[in-house]
């Protein structure tokens, strides 16, 4: 591409710099690309995005090889409007990666995509899409006349608006300002200047005939401030408007993929800027217009707890109100992306924007400035709990796929307790970050009513999850590195809970004592446990083995990545029945089931059994232990007790249960998933 000057990597971000010389009156794309139809469907290639397509239903040949390394496909059967479309197929099961005939529609859009993982193409859940289409077998419709070309829209266009001019004075003044107040004035000079550096949205279909005017955008750049500084000369301004009157189209930019257009620091806006105006100053080009794309896969469900108590005052509350529109500035809120909200907190808790409430990030700073000052104590304790219980519901916005995080943010120290509240959120898969500021000095901390307190409440006490800033004023320095941490989502510990970061193993006795209608009961009690769990191939697995004198693999880890289809393979379970061997059926499951777990899942064998085996359980029970699996014992009936605990893993108590008969199986289920959930909540946090 002639026109792409450079594209230059800042950490998450990528600037891309289009440029055109000044007497160049060509359009630089297309506003439409045509392709052939053929007998067999159009053929399109495998990036191809229903949010780009005019048309309203088509037939689609998708070529062979499609594979989606990028996890671009949202939803599971209807797709959100960047999905690919050929994927989408793919993942749905109507086609394979062998390519083949599609039919697609394109549908209002929705709310609540649930994410999956089908046929190697995993889906990512979304709260909201404004459009979205269908994919079904590639059959035509009677009555139906479809396109012999497949037309697309660009989804951007590059039309920039200059800006009033600013007083060369006013940019002086910041120079020789201290570096706090450079850095407040340059956050707030950097609103007008985002401004230019907006795209703008693509008219609708039924207006796309209309063209505007690009106003192209000459600056100077100061190296001292990385700002872009405007010309001195208003008759150039002009002269260079009415050039560009005389051009007849649009400069627009291609279809970039996955990559979503945001708006993201002012600092690397202006340093690329810097880099790009460089750059095209020695080809001899001017600058038509820049964009910024995020690049990162930061996907985030933010909640920050926000200090409105009254030992904050005005002045700090300002600040922190500043902080917090900077960091929703430099995550690049999105649908696809990251989503936050905001919970002040005083005496009492309350929500002052959820999850769904703002789209991104512009919006989303003009609410945090209209915020205003609660007061009251700060208790902190009270707010963990209220987030904990109000803010992360799916009727907020919250995504099953996106981490759970808090970030709370305290002025020198709660005046409740927090180690309760915390650990009960931590349970819940909250991660919890603390930002605290201007802490306790000597004289004062015999006020602090809970030393430690941020050891006891993050979701680590390793130093990642907790951030001690000297002074209110300096709380500009940390926004790039919160950020960074926020979106580490690998580090992000307390995503995982005792629901979703296991491999469970069920072995089942089917032997003829337990007869055909108690082994549907048993069955029953394994689908109640099964559908606790948060089951998909990233989540918990489930898998199965049943035995007699000999074992049968049900099915594997790997084998099922949804609840629905899981239960649906217990049910399908075939009652065996024959003799039991108990400790076989241990060192079968083993080798079988728990070999092929994966490194960072936690392997949990529930055995359920009925009569004394006919072989030894301790040595395949201890081997088992050895190799990591936490293992539990169900007896019914005849069981041996001193089986029961040899099996169960230590302490055998909490591991191993009884019942007399087969019909109350059920009293144990919750207690079964709360003693899991116990043990691996006891692990240390550091």
């Amino acid at each position: 591409i002639p026109s792409l000057v450079t594209a230059t990597s800042l950490g998450t971000a990528v600037i891309m710099c289009y440029v055109a010389d000044a007497e160049d009156t060509d359009v630089l794309y297309p506003k439409t690309i045509e392709m052939k139809a053929q007998e067999e469907g159009i053929p399109i290639d495998c990036d191809v995005k229903a949010g780009k397509i005019i048309n309203p239903e088509f037939i689609a040949k998708c070529p062979p090889g499609c594979q989606d390394v990028k996890y671009r496909v949202y939803g599971t059967d209807i797709y959100a409007s960047f999905s690919s479309v050929c994927n989408a197929a793919i993942h749905s099961g109507i086609i394979d990666n062998t390519g083949g005939k599609i039919l697609v529609q394109k549908v209002a859009g929705h709310s609540g995509y649930r994410g999956s993982f089908s046929n190697g193409v995993r889906s990512l859940s979304l709260p909201r899409w404004r459009e979205s289409f269908l994919v079904s077998e590639g059959k035509p419709r009677k009555g139906v006349t479809y396109p012999t070309t497949l037309e697309y829209s660009s989804s951007k266009s590059t039309t920039v608006k200059s800006e009033p001019k600013k007083p060369e004075q006013d940019l002086k003044g910041m120079k020789s300002a201290d570096t706090a107040n450079t850095s407040e004035k340059a956050l707030e000079q950097g609103d007008t200047v985002r401004k230019e550096n907006q795209t703008t949205p693509v008219p609708t279909p039924a207006t796309q005939m209309a063209t505007t005017t690009p106003t192209p955008m000459t600056t100077t750049t100061d190296p001292s401030t990385t700002m872009p500084q405007p010309t001195k000369t208003p008759a150039a301004t002009r002269t260079t408007a009415a050039a560009a009157k005389t051009r007849p189209g649009l400069h627009r930019v291609r279809d970039m993929g996955h990559l979503h257009s945001r708006t993201s620091h002012w600092m690397q806006t202006f340093e690329a800027f810097a880099a790009c105006k460089k750059h095209s100053n020695q080809k001899g080009l001017k600058i038509s217009s820049v964009f910024l794309y995020l690049s990162s896969d930061c996907k985030v469900d933010l909640s920050f707890l926000m200090d409105g108590s009254w030992s904050i005052g005005k002045r700090r509350f300002q600040l922190q109100k500043r902080f917090l529109g900077n960091v929703a500035q430099a995550l690049g809120i999105g649908s696809a992306g990251p989503l936050m909200g905001i919970v002040q907190y005083g005496d009492d808790p309350s929500t002052e924007f959820n999850l769904k409430t703002y789209a991104n990030s512009k919006d989303l700073r003009n609410a945090i400035e209209k915020i205003q000052q609660k007061g009251g104590l700060s208790n902190v304790g009270k707010a963990l709990s209220f987030v904990n219980k109000n803010f992360f519901l799916d009727a907020n916005g919250n995504r099953g796929g996106a981490p759970n995080v808090v970030v709370v943010m305290v002025d020198g120290w709660p005046t409740d307790r927090v180690e309760e509240a915390s650990r009960l959120a931590r349970e819940s898969g909250i991660n919890i970050f603390f930002v605290t500021v201007e802490a306790a000095a000597q004289s004062e901390k015999q006020n602090v009513i809970e030393p430690n307190f941020v050891d006891k409440a993050v979701c680590r006490t390793s130093g990642f999850y907790s951030i001690n800033v000297p002074s209110w004023f300096s709380l500009h320095k940390v926004v790039q590195p919160l950020v960074k941490r926020v979106c580490d989502t690998d580090r992000l510990a307390c995503s995982k809970t005792c629901l979703n970061s296991a491999d469970i193993g069920f072995v089942i006795d089917g032997s003829s004592s337990v007869g055909t209608g108690n082994f549907r009961t048993v069955l029953q009690f394994v689908a109640n446990i099964s559908k606790e769990f948060e089951i998909s191939g990233t989540d918990t697995r489930i898998g199965a083995v049943q035995y007699t004198y000999e074992q049968r693999l049900e099915f594997s880890f790997d084998k099922h990545s949804t609840k629905q289809d899981v239960l649906n393979a217990i049910k399908r379970i075939s009652y065996w029945s024959g003799g039991t061997s108990t400790g076989a059926a241990i060192s079968y499951a083993s080798e079988q089931l728990f070999s092929k777990s994966k490194p960072n899942k936690r392997k949990i064998m529930i055995l359920i059994t009925d009569g004394r085996s006919y072989d030894d359980v301790s040595m395949p029970a201890m081997a088992a232990h050895q190799n990591g699996v936490i293992a539990y014992s169900i007896g019914v009936a005849w069981a041996a007790p001193d089986e029961l605990e040899a099996i169960a893993s230590d302490p055998a108590k909490e591991h191993s249960f009884f019942v007399d008969e087969f019909d109350n199986l059920y009293r144990y289920v919750n207690q079964l998933i709360q003693n899991i959930c116990t043990e691996f909540n006891s692990q240390p946090r550091n």
